[in-house]
């Protein structure tokens, strides 16, 4: 898939914004906070029709301003193009279109445009709880299975309801119990099913790809951990009901699945420093671009790359822009506070680039 035109009107800090972007590399720079993360995010939002920073829609219009527009032209991997619109009126819902047919739910346009985003927030997928690394589990999958996204919605209506229930001050009825613990363990060993599919396929090619970054100077591991390992999944459930009951929640389920990352045999969050874990995660995401490409549709990826060579040193920075510029990569978008070590990286590499430079809001696109 490839971004051939994007336009903004006050969408967060960017009042209007017209731009006519690269196939291959496009670099937006700037001073931190002046808008070039805003330019991915509106990127980002006409892929899952919402911001990655806020949830609420209503906030990310520009202050002073009554709506906001987003409208994307591409072109599929086979030369087909794809008009994607989305507005929002402050108060009323938002519109999204596809070639100018609104769709009934929103759910039908995830991974039409798969895209994957790497982000300084990336950090919480070592540093932050077990929910953060479900997350990127779930953010991939869904993007080219949408039975797991019914699954998980159903397997989360399951889980609320049987956790209203431990709540409840008189004893809960077992029948109904039994009714949502079936349910949990009906969709949760499907999500189970997938999750670890995906795991299996992702590891590889992730130990790979940190093995070339890294220049194999350290041992990568990903593990999947989950309680449906420890037997069918409404025995594990049921089998500490009373503790359930004592706490107020449910402690088993898949909506306590994590992943183990480790550097060298060892606890990644333990060992690793600040080089070797944004290495990890950049490899991670790296790896979730090529299992997008195979699998969703066989179309290839937006991929996203914002203010991540912080904290690298400069072979590393090399090495990974060497890598998303060549060939086994689409459409890449990066935002950077450094333009002449950047350009003279793309300039070496002698793929196709444009650079725009991000100020207040305002993007203007430079020579190259």
């Amino acid at each position: 898939m490839i971004l051939q035109k994007l336009s903004i009107i006050n969408y967060k800090n960017i009042p209007t914004a017209t731009l006519s972007l690269s196939p291959k590399v496009n670099c937006l720079i700037g001073r931190n906070g002046v808008g070039k993360t805003n330019v991915l995010d509106a990127v980002y939002y006409l892929s899952f029709c919402r911001s990655a920073h806020n949830p609420v829609d209503s906030q990310i219009i520009r202050h002073g301003q009554d709506f906001f527009v987003l409208e994307a032209e591409y072109a599929t991997d086979s030369g087909e193009a794809e008009v994607i619109y989305c507005g929002m009126k402050r108060g009323t819902k938002k519109h999204f279109k596809r070639n100018k047919k609104e769709y009934r739910r929103l759910s039908e346009h995830i991974g039409l445009i798969p895209l994957v985003v790497v982000s300084p927030s990336d950090t919480l997928l070592i540093d932050g709880g077990s929910e953060e690394r479900r997350k990127l589990m779930d953010m991939v999958i869904a993007q080219y299975d949408h039975s797991y996204i019914e699954a998980l919605s159903r397997y989360t209506k399951a889980l609320t309801q049987r956790n209203a229930m431990l709540k409840m001050e008189t004893e809960p009825d077992a029948a109904i119990m039994d009714i949502w613990e079936e349910q949990m363990a009906v969709e949760g060993e499907l999500i189970y099913r997938k999750r670890d599919e995906f795991v299996r396929e992702l590891k590889p090619v992730f130990q790979a790809y940190y093995q070339n970054i890294s220049s194999r100077h350290e041992e990568v591991g990903l593990e999947y951990m989950s309680h449906c390992t420890r037997g069918p999944l409404l025995e594990v459930i049921r089998r500490d009901r009373h503790k359930d009951r004592a706490v107020g929640y449910s402690l088993h389920g898949v909506h306590r699945d994590d992943l183990e990352f480790t550097l060298g045999g060892h606890s990644m969050k333990r060992e690793g420093s600040q080089g070797q874990n944004k290495t990890f995660v950049i490899a991670l995401k790296l790896a979730q671009f090529d299992f997008l490409k195979r699998t969703s549709s066989h179309t290839t990826p937006l991929l996203l790359l914002d203010d991540i060579f912080d904290k690298l040193d400069a072979g590393r920075v090399e090495k990974i822009v060497e890598l998303v510029a060549g060939d086994d990569f689409g459409q890449i978008f990066i935002t950077d506070t450094n333009r002449d070590h950047l350009e003279q990286i793309l300039r070496n590499s002698s793929h196709d680039y444009k650079l725009f430079h991000v100020d207040n809001g305002e993007i203007t696109e430079h020579e190259t």
